[in-house]
């Protein structure tokens, strides 16, 4: 996201592997099409949580050179500190805790629904979402997380949000509890008084048993009755965060 000046990258995974073996969980085909060399400086990397497919050594690694600040919950930044980030770039907070920066930007932790973990060592940083505010705009940053009333409690606290990017997918019935269902997705969003929905999470990894254009498919289909701007560009297409009347087309439709 370029916004007021600034360059905020969420999460980045460059690789089409999410696990420390190369066997497991691979990317689908075509999602793994950009790497670092491809982003401009970053002044806020934001990393959500340590899991495998939202913090990539090799990707961070690449990217340390271009970034000012790691935005991050408390002892992500360990991991950071080990792959050579320097202690200074590291901001790393609690939920509830707040940190101001220069010309207008902000970042408040929030809670979420999930577990953390890398290997054999479960639980031992925090897993978060991030309220980030610029001078023009307020917005939700969504970790994996299950639903529950803290979307409500932070869509109350803020008084709502311009666009949030919340997970859709990779779901199952099975793991609600840490990864929303379609619907709670639009619901979390509602909760959050957003003007626009930025599903993600949904077609890099195949992490459950839906198919890959699934996510997509479904939150369009019940966002019919629900009414919420939706923003679902296919991967490389620039959109303006700040634009509710540009209708993006069902790309994920003409692709097999």
């Amino acid at each position: 996201m370029q916004i007021d000046g600034k360059t905020f990258l969420v999460d980045p995974v460059f690789y089409g592997i999410a696990s420390p073996l190369p066997f497991m969980i691979n990317a689908f085909e075509g999602a793994d099409i950009y790497q670092a060399e491809d982003f401009p400086a970053i002044d806020f990397l934001v990393i959500t949580h340590d899991h495998w497919d939202h913090l990539n050594f090799k990707t961070v690694k690449e990217l340390k050179p271009k970034v000012g600040k790691v935005i991050t919950g408390f002892g992500t930044g360990a991991h950071l500190e080990r792959w050579g980030f320097q202690p200074e770039k590291i901001v790393e907070n609690d939920w509830g805790d707040s940190v101001q920066f220069e010309k207008g930007i902000a970042f408040h932790t929030t809670p979420a629904r999930h577990f953390s973990g890398r290997e054999t060592k479960p639980n031992q940083s925090l897993w978060a979402s991030f309220v980030l505010e610029t001078p023009s705009m307020r917005i939700f940053i969504g970790g994996d997380d299950g639903y529950n009333e803290h979307f409500a409690e932070i869509g109350q606290r803020f008084g709502g949000f311009d666009v949030v990017f919340l997970e859709n997918g990779q779901y199952n019935e099975s793991w609600k509890y840490i990864h929303m269902m379609p619907a709670q997705v639009l619901q979390a969003a509602r909760d959050l008084n957003a003007i626009s929905l930025f599903p993600v999470h949904s077609m890099k990894f195949a992490l459950a048993n839906h198919s890959w254009d699934t996510p997509l498919k479904t939150i369009t289909e019940l966002n019919k009755t629900a009414g919420l701007n939706l923003i679902t560009p296919k991967i490389g297409e620039s959109v303006n965060l700040n634009d509710t009347s540009k209708v993006l087309s069902d790309w994920w439709t003409t692709l097999k």
